[in-house]
């Protein structure tokens, strides 16, 4: 079955860019801010935060509204884009943003569909303008083609596709309860210590408070064999000429940091090469506003590069110490900076190689570590599977919507499939 006979148009003829904005006096008292950061590929990666307008950034002034799609307008390679059902009447996007607002001439899924197509990012990236934070215009998004089919069309087109959109989500949001066990899991052994069979075991003082008997008390140098920050180097300093740029939103579903698909960068762009560091497999990374990813893949012999404003320290575990004890330590320790001082700018503070290094954690016998490792081991099993169905989900869907458009696809055998 075919779709219908679709025109060509341009986005511009079928949607406003940037429609509404904050201006002059009349600005709100409070808003829901959403950063560049906190975008990842289709998913909020950090919620909007609340703050006072007094106290937002300059770049605060993006007016978004129910039914629009943002997308970054930097480095558009990276995928980074969300569409915005129903924000909160006081949403307010970076202008780091474009913010496409849909006409009455084309459905909003089927626009957010079609502009976050990879054909479409790489329109955007041939059009991209500057060497080391190449950014999309306006203009360019305003002149991208759009193949446009009739509405009903176009409606049953992003039906099929929002469908993907909810499995995805459901899988993003058991990630989110199966960290959520492992996480408690960690703090009633490991914090609390109320491990199996701990009635048995006395505790006795220790530089943390009481603890069972035992256990050790160590400094975080005792059990990583690597803690680094990533040093300023020039290019010429560097033995290869080239890696993968290192941004907040490469820590993904399950706390992962996945290096296979992060944007490349080479020894030419020199504002880019500030700094860098080699990652491992097992590693964690702790970046400048709390979040802690540990490393999942990662090409051979890459190097990471940290993205514009934008710190981050590297802990590798020892060699008898699981990833997932120093990272669930590192996520408690942030999570703890994030909530006694409310503000993610001033966290910077306490994250330095010296205060990592003087961590204190607790260490348990090596036969408790291997119990947990046994009980968590299926959650992260499950965590990892549900990942990979979710890049599983979004590839399928992204091929979709060109054989729906074509006709390749029957789209009523598809709806009663």
């Amino acid at each position: 079955m075919g779709t219908g006979k679709a025109s060509r148009a341009t986005i511009r003829e079928v949607a406003m860019i940037n429609a509404h904005s904050i201006k002059g006096n009349n600005t709100p008292s409070k808003i829901e801010y959403i950063d560049i950061s906190s975008v990842g590929t289709g998913d909020f990666i950090e919620l909007p935060t609340m703050m006072s307008f007094e106290d937002a950034p300059s770049r605060a002034r993006r007016i978004v509204k129910a039914g629009d799609t943002i997308l970054s307008t930097v480095r558009p390679n990276r995928r980074s884009f969300l569409f915005l059902e129903s924000p909160s009447p006081i949403t307010v996007a970076s202008t780091g943003f474009a913010v496409l607002t849909p006409t009455p001439a084309v459905d909003p899924r089927y626009l957010y569909y079609w502009v976050t197509r990879q054909d479409f990012t790489d329109y955007l990236s041939l059009h991209a303008k500057g060497a080391a934070y190449p950014a999309v215009s306006a203009e360019d998004i305003g002149n991208g083609p759009i193949d446009l089919p009739p509405l009903p069309i176009q409606r049953r087109i992003a039906g099929i596709l929002s469908a993907y959109d909810e499995l995805i989500e459901n899988s993003q949001r058991r990630i989110k309860i199966l960290e959520s066990m492992a996480r408690a899991l960690y703090r009633e052994w490991f914090v609390h210590f109320r491990f199996p069979g701990h009635e048995s075991v006395p505790r006795v003082p220790s530089a943390i408070g009481e603890m069972p008997q035992g256990w050790e008390v160590k400094e975080m140098q005792e059990v990583a064999d690597v803690i680094d920050c990533l040093h300023s180097k020039k290019p010429s300093e560097c033995a290869d000429g080239a890696g993968v740029l290192l941004q907040l939103n490469n820590i993904g579903e399950g706390g992962k940091l996945d290096m296979r698909d992060l944007f490349r960068i080479n020894a030419d762009d020199y504002r880019l090469w500030t700094s860098r560091i080699e990652l491992c497999q097992g590693d964690c990374v702790v970046t400048n506003v709390g979040r802690v990813g540990a490393v999942a893949q990662i090409p051979e012999g890459a190097k990471a590069a940290p993205g514009r404003n934008m710190t981050a320290i590297r802990v590798r575990p020892g060699k008898l110490t699981p990833t997932f004890l120093i990272e669930y330590l590192l996520s408690s320790h942030m999570a703890s900076e994030v909530a006694k001082k409310k503000d993610l700018g001033t966290i910077m503070d306490s994250l330095n190689v010296k205060g990592i290094i003087r961590l204190h954690v607790p260490c348990p016998p090596f036969a408790a570590m291997e119990h947990f490792e046994v009980v968590a081991r299926p959650i992260r099993k499950r965590i990892e599977l549900l990942v990979e169905q979710i890049d599983n989900l979004r590839r399928t869907r992204d091929l979709l919507l060109p054989r729906l458009l074509s006709g390749q696809i029957d789209m009523e055998a598809l709806n009663h499939a």
